[in-house]
This record gives C-alpha cells, sequence and structure tokens, in this order.
C-alpha cells in the first residue's frame, strides 16, 4: 500500500519545538505518511527546513537524522547560555527556569534596553549555526517538499510567507526574530519580526490545489488551561500562549466557515484537519521554551514520538477519508 499524502504545520514554541521533533521522528519512521508540504513558523520553520534538508540527501532516514542532528546542535549552542536551571528545580526534577537568576536579568534588561542598544554589531550565533547546517541552495532548488515560512512584516504588519525558492537563514531567522531579543532581520529591504504574531503556523498556503487535501496541525502552545492564572508570571505566560494561538484560531474559523458555505459545491477542495497537541502540562511553564538542556530536548521528543504513535493507532484510518479535528468548535 503506497503512503497517504500529508501536509504539516508546524507552532513555533522555542525548545518546546523538540516536541514537534519527536512527532515528526515517529511520523517518518512510521513509515506509512507522505509528507508532501509543511508550514512552519519560528522552531516549526526551523523543523521544516531540518526535515527537507535530510530528506533530499537521505529520504525517510535522512530527515530523521537531520533532526536529531539540529536538535543536538541547539543543545551544545546553549551550554554557554547563563540561563539554567536553579539547583533546587534540578534536584526537584523540574524543568522550569523560571527562578533562573540569568532569566530574571534577561527580563529586567530587555524592559530597559532594545536589541539595538545590547546588541549593536546584530550578532547572532543561531543564525550562522542555520547557515552552516542546512543547503539552502539545494532547498531553493527542490520541489520535494514545498515548504511555507512565515514572518511579520515590521512595517505594514501583514504576514510575509517564504517559499521554496526564497528561502535562507535569513528567512528562518526572520520566522523566530523575537523583537524583544533581536533585532529585526531585513531582507530585500524589508524588515521581519516573528511570524508567531500572524501565522503561527500560517494554514492559507495549504488551501492550494496543489497540497494534499490532509493537514496534521502540531500544536505545542496549549488552547485549554485547568485554572485562571493569579500571579504575574503565569498571567505572562498565559497571554503569551493566547497571542501566539490567535491568529491559527482565527484561520481554523475561517477554513470552517468556508467549509460550511461550500457544502454540496465543488468551490473548495475538502480540507481534512488533525492535530496532534502537546497540551497543558505542569512541568513545562514558559520558561521552560528556553531550555536547551540536552536531557529536556530528548524528554520533549520522546513525549512528541508518544503523541504521535497514539494519534496514527486512532485515526490513521481516517486520513483521506475525514478530518478528526472537529472545526465546528472553531465556527463562528
Amino acid at each position: 500500500m503506497s503512503a497517504k499524502p500529508v501536509s504539516l504545520a508546524l507552532q513555533g514554541g522555542g525548545a518546546h519545538g523538540a516536541f514537534t521533533w519527536g512527532v515528526l521522528d515517529a511520523i517518518l519512521e512510521d513509515g506509512r505518511l507522505d509528507v508532501k508540504a509543511i508550514t512552519g513558523t519560528s522552531a516549526g520553520a526551523m523543523n521544516a527546513v531540518a526535515l527537507a534538508a535530510g530528506h533530499l540527501d537521505g529520504g525517510t532516514e535522512g530527515a530523521r537524522r537531520q533532526l536529531e542532528s539540529f536538535w543536538r546542535e541547539i543543545s551544545l549552542e546553549g551550554r554557554l547560555s547563563p540561563i539554567r536551571r536553579p539547583v533546587l528545580e534540578r534536584f526537584m526534577g523540574g524543568w522550569s527556569l523560571a527562578d533562573s537568576p540569568g532569566l530574571a536579568l534577561l527580563q529586567s534588561w530587555t524592559r530597559l534596553f532594545s536589541p539595538y542598544d545590547s546588541n549593536p554589531l546584530n550578532l547572532n550565533p543561531l543564525r550562522d549555526f542555520l547557515a552552516r547546517i542546512i543547503p539552502f541552495d539545494k532547498l531553493r532548488a527542490s520541489r520535494q517538499i514545498q515548504l511555507f515560512i512565515a514572518a511579520t512584516n515590521v512595517r505594514t504588519g501583514d504576514i510575509r510567507v517564504f517559499r521554496n525558492a526564497e528561502l535562507s537563514a535569513d528567512a528562518i531567522m526572520a520566522s523566530a526574530c523575537l523583537p524583544q531579543i533581536f533585532q529585526a532581520v531585513e531582507i530585500d529591504g524589508e524588515y521581519y519580526w516573528d511570524g508567531g504574531y500572524l501565522g503561527n503556523p500560517a494554514l492559507f498556503p495549504l488551501l492550494d490545489c496543489t497540497t494534499p487535501d490532509d493537514t496534521i496541525l502540531v500544536q505545542i502552545n496549549p488552547v485549554l488551561v485547568r485554572a485562571v492564572p493569579e500571579t504575574a508570571g503565569s498571567i505572562a505566560n498565559r497571554l503569551n500562549e493566547i497571542t501566539f494561538n490567535a491568529s491559527l484560531h482565527g484561520e481554523l474559523r475561517a477554513i470552517a466557515l468556508m467549509q460550511r458555505r461550500a457544502q454540496g459545491s465543488d468551490s473548495l477542495h475538502d480540507i481534512r484537519m488533525h492535530r496532534i497537541a502537546l497540551g497543558e502540562r505542569d512541568d513545562l511553564d514558559a520558561s521552560s521554551k528556553l531550555n536547551t538542556e540536552w536531557e529536556f530536548l530528548l524528554f520533549l521528543r520522546d513525549h512528541g514520538r508518544r503523541a504521535a504513535r497514539r494519534f496514527l493507532d486512532r485515526h490513521f484510518e481516517a486520513i483521506g477519508v475525514t478530518g478528526t479535528l472537529d472545526l465546528k468548535e472553531f465556527a463562528p
């Protein structure tokens, strides 16, 4: 039986993107799905180009190796970061950086100084790292997997989607550019911030008839939380989650409305949505998105692998037939 074609939609969320790594690793290992298109933002964009680049030279196993190499290098690059887990947090087995003195210093610093003050030379080791490990020249020439990388145009406030022919290390950094930490990324005279403000991830590129009808959304920002936040930190965390889910929910509502209006006609090709979600976890707060310890990344990877296997066990037969994410819950 031939593999079923799917598109992937990958959210951003810092180190929590290692959950997505695990999801992708399990899907690739399973072999029953054929990834034809990926839309991604921030960490989702990095996972997307790592998978596509590895797939170019080594197929499925090459994609798995490149994803692991990417996240291992992220961990190695972060070893010198002053933002580390406190001793007590390590002793208790937690992953939070909320009580890290380094994080407190960073937060204070970014409230007082912009990245133009603190980093006037615009040094960014992550950009150099991406340019070193990802063969962007090959990705630009390839149509093996369609890629759609979202960024936010600072001047216009509009979304920009970079496609295969436009990909570069700068495009990926634009998609991941948090304005409190990094200077806006300049590409062809325009300036960009994190794509998560307007598309986390952007779904509209997948409405094209050239992409598969089935899209698996890998969502790492919680939709629902059990309790109303009351502390200053938890309120800020929840606002961050809501902000970076807002554009996605808007697009899901729009798709639900289009499907409802198109019932009985051929004006809109069938859109079947599926979702694998990290969800809310007591051991993962927003500060842990900055935790690049290898043990933590492996913890998230393994969680993602389990989530993907559960999804495939429950919903593989539905792919190509019907969506498993009920869009009616997003309908206005």
